[in-house]
């Protein structure tokens, strides 16, 4: 690295806000501390404007370089997850049952440092939004921002943001335009009926074999409604029922998730789990409850953003590097809809190699540092690239 390199004399300090925030975590929309920490540090960077209590806990900071009339967003997670580290890192959370450990006390920390970066530089035309979201994990933090007029107060062209990503080779970028993240549907299902004693079923219903029954025959919406191409996952995550060793419960509970690209997906999921829920129950004499909630839509980078996305993780990463051909994954995330609002891009950031329990959600997960740097480059190097020059054509 050259001498007098801001990027390298920041990272140290990146690093160590990355560790604070991560020894301090805070579940979705209870972020308060976390989003002090980000004001106080955007108030000594000198941002021309910080707004707070956006969507909850959100923050936006405002910053304004030379002249024009221009804006772009980028954005970070500020929330942590409902998990018991088990990492003994020395800088592990304080919080009984709360841990980063999806990376979003990188990604935050990592958006505090390009905003110092391009608060001492200001090389570039027109303004930068810095938008630290509360709630991504489950609550739709994205969405309770947008509902409190986040792209009215705040008019971006195209809104940007990263994720660490284990298992994507370290120095490697993943970004394509398109789809990127899967749509999230959820749904809880119960079988209800008569119960009775384990020696004489005859004497009831039996919920738990309706419930069997669903569980195999509910692959029939994947494997026999769409075309075999079409990616879509349906999952049973939990079955309850029961608490008593010789007893047939008279209730069985199921909750179940369908992750799709396609939007016209949802209905057709939730049409069919439906038919299937009341064929079971009626074949087994028991009636069904059927509650399907639409989540997250899927996450489609637009054109122009990602041109530009690629253009700057060329200049930093180098083309070799930067993968555009690659399968979108069937994970969800909340920025879906910053990106169907406003436009944008959404890119997969590798963090190398991981074991058992490491990846994302895992207790033992812990975020490789060693991308710090290079994520700032990026940040900084798309703003001065995209907010320089005559704005590129839009998307159609």
């Amino acid at each position: 690295m050259p001498h007098n390199d801001p990027v390298a004399a920041l990272t140290p300090q990146v690093v160590d806000w990355r560790r604070h925030i991560h020894a301090n975590p805070e579940l979705g929309f209870s972020e308060y501390e976390t989003a002090r920490f980000v004001v106080d540090k955007l108030r000594a960077f000198g941002l021309d404007e910080i707004h707070e209590g956006i969507g909850g806990t959100g923050v936006v900071g405002v910053l304004r370089g030379r002249p024009g009339a221009r804006a772009i967003g980028l954005r970070a997670e500020l929330d942590a997850l409902p998990v018991l580290e088990k990492t003994r890192l020395p800088y592990a959370s304080k919080e009984d049952g709360v841990m980063h450990a999806c990376g979003h006390d990188g990604h935050t920390a990592m958006l505090l440092g390009a905003a110092k970066l391009l608060a001492d530089s200001r090389a570039f035309d027109g303004t930068v939004y810095f938008i630290f979201q509360p709630a991504e994990e489950n609550e739709g933090g994205s969405m309770r921002m947008i509902e409190d007029r986040l792209f009215e107060r705040f008019p971006v062209e195209a809104v940007y943001a990263v994720h660490n990503w284990p298992g994507l080779p370290l120095g490697k970028i993943a970004v394509r335009a398109g789809a990127m993240m899967a749509a999230v549907d959820t749904f809880e299902l119960s079988f209800e009926g008569t119960g009775a004693h384990a020696a004489m079923p005859q004497l009831g219903d039996d919920p738990v074999l309706a419930a069997s029954a669903f569980v195999q025959t509910v692959q029939r919406v994947v494997s026999r409604s769409v075309d075999p191409q079409t990616a879509l996952v349906v999952s049973i995550t939990q079955i309850h029922g029961g608490n008593v060793g010789n007893i047939v419960p008279g209730k069985v509970w199921l909750q179940g998730t369908c992750r799709f690209f396609e939007p016209a997906l949802s209905d057709h999921c939730e049409r069919l789990i439906g038919e299937i829920a009341e064929g079971i129950a009626a074949a087994h004499s028991l009636t069904c409850k059927l509650a399907y909630r639409k989540g997250y839509p899927p996450l489609v980078n637009t054109s122009v953003a990602t041109e530009q996305a690629v253009d700057a993780a060329t200049a930093v990463f180098g083309r070799e590097q930067v993968e555009t051909a690659f399968n979108p994954s069937l994970g969800c995330e909340d920025f879906a809809y910053m990106v169907r609002e406003a436009g944008g891009c959404y890119a997969w950031i590798g963090a190398g190699a991981v074991g058992p329990g490491e990846g994302l959600h895992g207790d033992r997960y812990v975020f490789n540092d060693a991308i710090v740097p290079t994520v700032l480059r990026y940040f900084v190097t798309l703003v001065e690239q995209t907010l320089a020059g005559e704005p590129a054509k839009t998307d159609v």
